[in-house]
C-alpha cells in the first residue's frame, strides 16, 4: 500500500482532488463541483483551502475555480495566463507561474511540469487562450512526492519528471478520448517511476471508457500498486 507519510488524498470525482499534508494544509486541485455528475453531492470541501491548483483552463477543471477561490479563502496557483484570468474576475490571491517553476507555501513545493494537452477558457460566447496545460508535482516536506498529470497523453519525457521530481503517488488520467487510456498510463508509470497510480478523469462522461480494472492489468506485470477510489473517499 501507498505509504502517504501522513498525508491524505481523497478523490471527489474526475480530476478533482483534495489533498491533506500532514501538517494540515488543505491542496484542492482542479475544482469541477457543481456540473461534475460524480462529485459526491452530500460532500462538503473545508471551510478553508490554502491552496487551489488549477492544470489548466478546460470547464471541467476550472468551472468552480472563481467561486471556490473566494468563498474558501483559498490562493489560486497556475499557469501565468490562465492566473490572469482569475485576476480578471476578482481572484486577489493568484500567483501565476510557468513550466519549470517551482512555489513554496508552507510545508508543500509545487512544482508546473509539462503536459500534452490543449487549454483554453470558455468565457460566455468567446474563447480565450489559456497558456498551456500543465501537471503538478506537490514535493510534501517530510511526506510523499505527489504527481497530478493534468488531462495529459502519453509522452516520453515523463522520464524527466521522474529524474527531477521522483514522484511517488502518480495521479493519472485513464478516461482515453481526451487524454490517456489505461495502456498508456500504465506505461506513464514507468516513465515515471511511481508506486502507485490513483487513476483519475474516467467514467465521468460515456466518451471516456477507461477502467481502473483495465489500467490494473497493466500495472501489476509492473509491480505498481492501482489504488481505486470511489468519489469521496480518502487514502491516508
Amino acid at each position: 500500500m501507498a505509504n502517504l507519510k501522513g498525508a491524505q488524498i481523497t478523490w471527489l470525482g474526475h480530476s478533482v482532488v483534495l489533498i491533506t499534508t500532514a501538517k494540515g494544509t488543505q491542496i484542492l486541485i482542479d475544482p469541477f463541483l457543481e456540473q461534475n455528475p460524480k462529485y459526491p453531492k452530500d460532500y462538503k470541501l473545508p471551510e478553508k483551502i490554502d491552496l487551489l491548483l488549477l492544470s489548466h483552463g478546460h470547464g471541467d477543471h476550472i468551472a468552480d475555480a472563481v467561486s471556490v477561490a473566494k468563498k474558501h479563502k483559498a490562493q489560486a496557483v497556475g499557469i501565468f495566463e490562465l492566473i490572469a484570468w482569475l485576476q480578471s474576475k476578482g481572484v486577489e490571491d493568484a500567483v501565476g507561474m510557468n513550466l519549470g517553476g517551482t512555489y513554496r507555501f508552507k510545508d508543500v513545493a509545487v512544482s508546473l511540469v509539462e503536459a500534452k494537452h490543449s487549454s483554453s477558457i470558455q468565457d460566455g460566447e468567446e474563447t480565450l487562450y489559456a497558456g498551456v496545460a500543465a501537471g503538478l508535482v506537490l514535493a510534501i516536506d517530510d511526506g510523499p512526492v505527489i504527481y497530478h498529470a493534468g488531462d495529459t497523453s502519453l509522452f516520453s519525457d515523463m522520464q524527466i519528471i521522474k529524474d527531477l521530481y521522483s514522484p511517488e503517488i502518480g495521479l493519472l488520467p485513464i478516461g482515453d478520448h481526451y487524454t490517456m487510456g489505461p495502456k498508456a498510463a500504465a506505461l506513464a508509470a514507468g516513465y515515471l517511476g511511481v508506486k502507485t497510480v490513483i487513476p483519475i478523469h474516467y467514467g465521468t462522461f460515456p466518451q471516456l471508457t477507461g477502467t481502473p480494472e483495465e489500467l490494473q492489468t497493466h500495472l501489476e506485470k509492473q509491480g505498481v500498486e492501482t489504488l481505486t477510489l470511489t468519489p469521496g473517499a480518502t487514502a491516508k
